[in-house]
């Protein structure tokens, strides 16, 4: 198979071959792994039962995936990836916001799978072969699994295509077994000694909601666009692709959020995931666990890496998309070592969340009341104005920036770091909100608001620029 030569250029209408089916089985295949189960244990860590870690699980995941799925229809209209896509309401400059903020989500992510991925691979065979569990052994196993994960993503798209149908059968049945393996130890009581992490249990509750349930659905705000810019809206529907793009992120996120939950409150997990999960696994069951935590690790890395390489490759434009995946997962996996080795999951898990969704979601508000204002029209050639390293088209505003635009997203992420509360932070906004993290809300209702006040009636799929216009002839 040819690596993808492709970057964030325009897809050529016959390249565009994926249809919904595709579309669920990616985010199907590449969810059922660790990086995603873990965030199943972060509300039986949080001090929460079985019906309270469900309640908030799946209502945070709803709600996310109703406010994030629409976003997937951004990239069929244009034929490229989501942060180039913005450029439509950002300016084709000012689209690097959305550029940044992908990356730094992928970083994390991919970080996080590889992280819990390497600590279960430590442990399932320190209890197979006798292999030693200290630092070199994690940094040799950490450092395998990032270059098969940077492998995968180099080749591009198709390769982790066919990888993640793949994944969504052997993982489905890993998981299955998992049930049964965990099942004798399960208990539907709260994890003895976890007390609620906020002290009280509603505010516990609504944390979990948005750092185990909201953030699933918010990782994907930019990732969603390098699957279905490859979806032809001649063949399929928008109706076709968002209902896909539904029932991939509540499958895809829920079933291993769910087992993650399951497998946490069955290994008494409350203070740590992989550690519990691999002591209390019978025997049989320990080579399964290894083919998952490698095989599912290395899905969705490798998903995330391929974006992380696109928005490198939007960032700097004479950058190939190859090299800059390279980069990019070399980056990951100094993350990894850092997550390891100088802080504890439970923390550092919440804290990257949260920040991430108060940064990320004004930016997919904006983007999506853009794409409802223009009627899902796209000029995909004034897209491309920066990329190709030239001036002008009607997305070139003030200098390639939307001021307003970036305007409005700068505040409403101000306003959510600073209402924002998480184990290393909390913002000066919790004393109007009672304590409770309410940055999701707030960070994407002020984004939304100011867009709305300060750019009334425009529709930035068809708005022109005289003045751009004029200096780029």
């Amino acid at each position: 198979m040819p690596i993808e030569q492709r970057g964030v250029d325009t897809v050529p209408e016959a390249e565009r071959t994926s249809g919904p089916r595709d579309l669920v089985a990616i985010l199907l295949g590449s969810n059922l792994c660790l990086g995603v189960i873990v965030f199943g244990w972060l509300p039986v860590s949080f001090g929460l039962g079985l019906w309270a870690s469900l309640t908030s699980v799946v209502t945070g995941t709803l709600v996310g995936v109703a406010v994030t799925a629409p976003l997937a229809l951004v990239s069929l209209r244009t034929a490229t990836n989501l942060s180039t896509s913005s450029g439509a309401f950002f300016g084709v400059r000012g689209r690097l916001v959305g550029s940044v903020v992908g990356l730094l989500l992928s970083l994390g992510y991919t970080a996080l799978t590889l992280w819990i991925g390497g600590d279960v691979m430590v442990g399932t065979l320190a209890r197979l072969v006798g292999l030693p569990t200290g630092g070199a052994s994690h940094a040799v196993v950490y450092a395998l699994l990032a270059a098969c994960t940077a492998v995968a993503a180099v080749y591009g798209y198709r390769l982790l295509l066919k990888l993640s149908k793949a994944l969504a059968v052997v993982m489905t049945v890993l998981l299955a077994l998992g049930l049964l393996a965990y099942a004798g130890d399960f208990t539907t009581a709260a994890v003895p000694d976890t007390p609620y992490l906020l002290g009280s249990f509603w505010p516990t509750w609504l944390l979990s909601a948005v750092a185990a349930g909201l953030s699933g659905p918010v990782a994907f705000i930019t990732l969603l666009g390098d699957y279905t810019r490859y979806v032809s809206p001649a063949r399929h529907s928008s109706r076709s692709v968002w209902r896909a793009t539904c029932l991939g992120l509540v499958v895809g996120l829920l079933v291993p959020q769910l087992f993650g939950t399951f497998t946490a409150l069955a290994a008494r997990g409350g203070l740590d995931y992989a550690g519990p999960l691999v002591a209390a696994s019978p025997a049989w069951y320990l080579v399964p666990l290894l083919i998952a935590a490698t095989a599912g690790s290395v899905g969705n890395a490798g998903l995330m890496l391929y974006s992380m390489g696109l928005d490198l490759d939007a960032i700097l434009p004479r950058a190939t998309r190859a090299r800059a995946t390279l980069v990019v997962a070399a980056v990951a996996t100094g993350f990894v070592f850092l997550g390891h080795f100088a802080s504890d999951a439970q923390s550092a898990m919440t804290s990257f969340v949260l920040v991430l969704t108060a940064i990320g979601t004004p930016w997919a508000v904006i983007t999506l009341i853009g794409h409802v204002r223009c009627g899902g029209s796209y000029d995909p050639e004034a897209l491309q104005v920066y990329n190709r390293r030239s001036r002008g088209g009607i997305y070139w505003f003030s200098a390639g920036w939307h001021p307003r635009a970036t305007a409005s997203w700068a505040i409403g992420a101000a306003v959510g770091l600073a209402s924002v509360s998480t184990p290393m932070y909390e913002g000066p906004l919790l004393a109007l909100t009672g304590g409770i993290d309410c940055s999701f809300v707030l960070s994407g209702l002020v984004g939304g608001v100011l867009y709305g006040v300060l750019t009334p009636n425009r529709a930035p799929g068809t708005v022109t620029a005289p003045e751009a216009l004029a200096q780029a002839e």
